[in-house]
């Protein structure tokens, strides 16, 4: 992202909260706590948006989240409280091609209506009307009035841009080396660029998570997975671009492209370093077949682009939104692959911890890390997720 002049002082080093992550979750922190005037620097390895925050199916539909009232709220608010375009639409269908698939689609319009948000089931016939890309080969599906998307880069340089109006500051290229500790309280963070001073500190660094929070003895059990994504040539737009199923998530851009993605992950070591994403065939031809049958009439589209990216994953899937053991002043964050929906709720209660150490507007007890105190130490090795030899 390129940098626009500011009014900062180009000497001054560090700030009250610093954030290490300049993904999704970590910007939309920084926002959020430079919007309430607190002195925030969101330190960032690389470029952000390079990976998983800048390119992902932009699902805004986290109905089994304890923030997801908190994001139905926001997301419809975003533009406004940025001041930039996150091209966020709002509504979801989704399409099943079985009854197994009606039945287990069934529990996002069970878990939504419990919450006060309402939703239609289709026929074939009905599916086909509003997605023009489907065709007989749906059995039916589900009408969501909640949910949306939104464009992944566009919101991503959105968080980063306000965040700097309000007084925050950016800096990309910067790779945290060492996080200094004085008196059971974190003092700053070493770079390559530098030191770097904080009276808080938020480690929200998706996939490096766990290697961070490690140097202040903070144990977060996460494992890493690079996923894939494609994106073909311009289609005529569909009524409602939120669309998917079949195991794939992702949207129709304004411009008409399909943008998918949807496992299998491939499960890889987590190191300390950035870890490439490089798209990978096998995984990028399956994704393609399953397209071709969740929108037939997209079948002859070309493929324009692929993206392979990293993502991390607690052993339940669940975020970690929580205080660091032993260290006061440390918040730890990772969103377990579903950062991009949830960051307007998941900043905002990351600024909720920083400020007022705990979470104002809903219950997040099922975040905290404590959860894990009994996790045996070959976990991964017990659900599978171990990297291909």
């Amino acid at each position: 992202m390129t940098r626009r002049p500011g009014t900062r002082d180009p000497k001054r080093t560090g700030a009250e909260v610093v954030i290490v992550g300049g993904g999704v979750t970590g910007l939309s922190a920084g926002f959020w706590l430079a919007r309430e005037g607190v002195d925030v620097l969101v330190l960032e390895a690389g470029m952000v948006g390079d990976e998983a925050s800048g390119r992902n199916g932009g699902g805004c539909s986290h109905h089994h989240s304890p923030l997801f009232a908190e994001e139905q709220r926001l997301w419809p608010l975003m533009d406004d409280l940025l001041g930039y375009p996150t091209e966020f639409r709002s509504e979801r269908i989704r399409l099943a091609f079985s009854e197994a698939q009606m039945a287990l689609y069934a529990r996002a319009k069970i878990n939504a209506e419990h919450q006060g948000f309402s939703t239609e089931i289709l026929d074939t016939k009905e599916a086909r009307k509003l997605v023009p890309l489907a065709d007989e080969n749906t059995v039916g599906g589900y009408f969501y009035h909640f949910g949306g998307h939104a464009n992944p880069h566009r919101t991503l340089a959105g968080y980063a841009f306000a965040m700097e109006d309000h007084g925050g500051q950016l800096r990309q290229n910067t790779r945290v080396t060492g996080i200094r500790i004085q008196g059971g309280q974190v003092t700053g963070v070493e770079t390559d660029a530098g030191f770097f001073g904080c009276d808080h500190l938020v480690i929200a660094a998706g996939p490096q998570t766990a290697h961070l929070a490690a140097m202040i003895g903070c144990d977060v059990p996460l494992a890493a997975a690079r996923a894939e994504m494609i994106v073909t040539e311009a289609l005529p737009l569909m009524p409602y671009g939120g669309v998917d199923g079949n195991g794939l998530y992702g949207r129709q851009t304004l411009r008409g492209n399909l943008a998918y993605g949807g496992g299998p992950h491939e499960w890889v070591e987590t190191v300390p370093d950035r870890a490439p994403g490089k798209p990978s065939s096998p995984l990028m031809g399956g994704i393609a077949n399953r397209l071709a049958t969740l929108l037939p009439k997209a079948a002859h589209a070309r493929i324009i682009r692929s993206w392979a990216g990293i993502m991390e994953n607690t052993p339940d899937g669940r975020p970690v939104i929580d205080h660091a053991p032993g260290v006061d002043n440390v918040v730890v964050a990772t969103l377990s692959s579903v950062g991009f929906g949830l960051s307007p709720a998941s900043g905002r209660a990351i600024r909720d911890l920083v400020i007022e150490r705990r979470c104002t507007f809903a219950d997040i007890s099922t975040f905290r890390l404590n959860r894990f105190a009994d996790l045996e130490p070959d976990w991964r090795e017990r659900l599978g997720w171990l990297p291909l030899r």
